[in-house]
């Protein structure tokens, strides 16, 4: 196993970028040499590379708390550090290790995440880590095995259903934000019972946020995104009090269309809206008559964990 890849350095840290959802982030890889994960999932934008149960190149933990370091002192507005990897970031052998030494260091106000497939999620020690992070996303692109393997192409030995459980063990004992992301892609989890599946597994879980998205670059295979249209028509077969967010960058192509007060009422009864939804589904006059609607107390304003919802009153 390789514990001296200094050449790759430089590239621990990468950013900053601003992001609705957490503000000012500032990326810290741990594995900026090659992709090392445990899944190998049709929609990544890396190239395909064989599945590991753990990573074979390993940065040590001081090179990496030297570049945050370095990294904070250059950027001192951060909101954000953001743990991820070229693949898995729980793979990293000393990641408790790592995050104990980066909460020594982080200001007061800046809050760590960790960007995660949650395939290792029912590992004990995995789960030690992950507890002393202010914000988890786990991704949960399926609730069955057979498309866990279609879809995320997992490595050997990974179930569905101890992922699941894990996440629930994870979640009794969590205080911090635990966030759910689905990545769609068309005709491998938009399928109706796949759908029920992640949706019945999530009233379970109750997450603090789910964000539900689609390819937005380039994939490793050829596989294709979904509409925002088709991502609204998903949401919509989940349960509504689950805080799901359409997390889609294709918005702009969508004509708005005419909503009575009624009508407005009802789609927020059925699933709340962010600002952003709003102003791509509603035309001008059903904006004025959203508004009137919230002026009138009829709809009421959510935060979830960092994003804004508008729901039915």
């Amino acid at each position: 196993m390789s514990t001296d890849p200094s050449q790759h350095i430089s590239n621990i840290i990468f950013g900053p970028i601003n992001s609705r959802r957490f503000g000012k982030s500032l990326g810290v890889d741990l594995s900026p040499g090659k992709k090392q994960c445990n899944f190998d999932c049709l929609y990544c934008e890396l190239d395909p590379a064989k599945t590991m149960a753990q990573q074979d190149e390993v940065l040590p933990v001081l090179q990496i708390v030297e570049s945050v370091k370095e990294g904070l002192e250059e950027h001192a507005d951060i909101d954000v550090l953001t743990i991820t990897a070229n693949g898995e970031p729980t793979l990293y052998p000393h990641l408790n290790e790592l995050i104990e030494e980066i909460n020594k260091i982080k200001g007061r106000s800046t809050k760590t995440l960790i960007l995660s497939n949650a395939a290792t999620i029912d590992d004990p020690k995995v789960q030690e880590a992950l507890l002393k992070f202010d914000e988890v996303k786990l991704s949960l692109d399926c609730a069955t095995q057979k498309c866990l393997k279609k879809l995320d192409r997992s490595h050997e030995g990974i179930d569905v259903e101890r992922i699941k459980k894990g996440m629930l063990d994870f979640k009794a004992r969590y205080r911090g934000s635990l966030i759910i992301e689905i990545l769609v892609v068309a005709t491998l989890n938009d399928k109706p019972e796949e759908i029920a599946a992640l949706n019945d597994y999530l009233l379970k879980l109750r997450p603090d946020r789910i964000d539900l998205g689609t390819i937005d670059r380039p994939p490793a295979f050829d596989v294709k995104p979904v509409s925002y249209e088709r991502l609204l028509a998903l949401s919509r077969q989940f349960d509504p009090s689950l805080p799901l967010y359409i997390a889609s960058r294709k918005k702009a192509h969508i004509p708005s269309s005419a909503y009575t007060e009624e009508e407005i009422l009802d789609t927020l009864a059925k699933r709340p809206l962010t600002k952003e939804d709003i102003e791509a589904l509603f035309d001008e006059a059903s904006q004025k008559r959203f508004e009137f609607l919230k002026n009138e107390k009829k709809i009421v304003q959510v935060d979830s964990n960092g994003v804004i919802f508008y729901k039915k009153a």
